[in-house]
């Protein structure tokens, strides 16, 4: 005996199957934003949900895991090494900046975008040559060679850089005034927020302080929260899109001086600073948020505190960094990509595919 099947019981299974059996169409972004709490465990932000009282931004993240963080030479790496795995995808040994320990120089994907026409800049609560904005721009065989990495600044095509570090670009011991230089390439010059807010378009160099910012508690204000606003007003409008890195710097030292409460402090203020970047990517559409860390700093534990209250009593078990993993997060297009367990190096990685780029190193 024949059993018939109703023709629309076949057309409603055959598009199940299909849907079933079809990969989804994933959509790229077209920026990037990442953004970096430097010395950031998952300690750090457990502090900073208590101090906010039970709240965090990176919860408004649809996707998370974990980075592992060692460099070629120590299961306990340094900013100049965790920085250069994310801004090139090449491990190498502590301090050196851009380069792999035989001395090979190492494109960062601040380059690569670049090259594929996108607006780029970089926000940070720290002198511009330091460590982890200095991976992204320059190629040094020891992160503390500060002069030498402001030269960098000058081969790039960077539209805007926020920080401090002004003294390693006038006061050198070459003598060179890497401001005029600067100017030479058609950067407006800003030496305080106020001046930074009176640029609407163009190419920003943003010097604020002659090394680094004080602390948020110590009167920094939201630099790094305006400053990021107002990096991505600018680059937004090129129509090929931009890759920004952001960095709350002052995480990490805290951790090395065993400061609970400027630990408080500063993870409040990256925690402003990534939730007006969310605000951004959310109504924007077409931005992938990225949040991780460096490295952990300081062995932090929370050993007391009150949600209520928003009060946290912390201990730490080292003046250096941890080799613990840190979290990421991940919002916008192309944040399903960044769950599990990853190695530091996988950032890159993944912001490259995102961006559909031919890595050449």
């Amino acid at each position: 005996m024949k059993i018939r099947i109703p023709i629309a019981i076949v057309t409603i299974a055959s598009l199940f199957l299909f849907a079933c059996n079809s990969e989804p169409q994933q959509k790229t972004p077209k920026n990037v934003i990442l953004m970096i709490g430097d010395g950031m465990g998952t300690t750090q932000l457990y502090a900073g949900y208590v101090a906010n009282k039970g709240h965090l931004s990176v919860q408004r993240c649809t996707n998370s895991g974990f980075v592992l963080t060692y460099s070629l030479d120590s299961v306990i790496t340094d900013s100049g090494a965790a920085g250069t795995a994310i801004a090139t995808g090449h491990k190498t040994n502590r301090k050196m900046i851009g380069m792999t320990p035989d001395g090979k120089s190492q494109k960062s994907i601040l380059k690569y975008a670049e090259q594929i026409n996108k607006s780029t800049g970089m926000v940070v609560s720290c002198a511009m040559t330091h460590a982890t904005p200095a991976s992204f721009i320059a190629n040094n065989p020891l992160r503390y060679n500060y002069e030498e990495i402001a030269l960098d600044y000058l081969k790039t095509d960077i539209d805007v850089f926020i920080g401090g570090g002004l003294k390693h670009f006038k006061e050198r011991k070459d003598g060179l005034n890497l401001v005029d230089s600067l100017r030479l390439r058609n950067y407006q010059m800003a030496f305080s927020m106020d001046e930074v807010e009176k640029f609407s378009s163009g190419k920003i160099a943003g010097l604020l302080y002659e090394v680094h910012p004080p602390y948020y508690s110590e009167g920094r204000g939201d630099m790094l929260k305006e400053g990021s606003l107002k990096a991505i007003e600018i680059l937004k409008q090129n129509k090929n899109g931009f890759f920004m890195m952001v960095e709350g710097s002052q995480i990490d030292w805290a951790g090395h001086a065993n400061d609970n409460q400027n630990i408080l402090g500063e993870m409040i203020d990256f925690d402003r600073t990534i939730d007006a970047v969310l605000d951004y990517a959310e109504q924007d559409g077409e931005t992938l948020v990225i949040i991780t860390a460096d490295h952990e700093t300081g062995g932090y534990a929370i050993i007391d505190g009150n949600l209520k209250e928003g009060r946290v009593g912390g201990a730490f078990n080292t003046l250096d960094h941890s080799a613990v993993m840190v979290p990421i997060f991940a919002y916008g297009p192309g944040a399903e990509t960044f769950s599990g367990i990853m190695e530091n190096t996988d950032i890159f990685n993944k912001i490259a595919k995102a961006f559909n780029i031919k890595i050449t190193n």
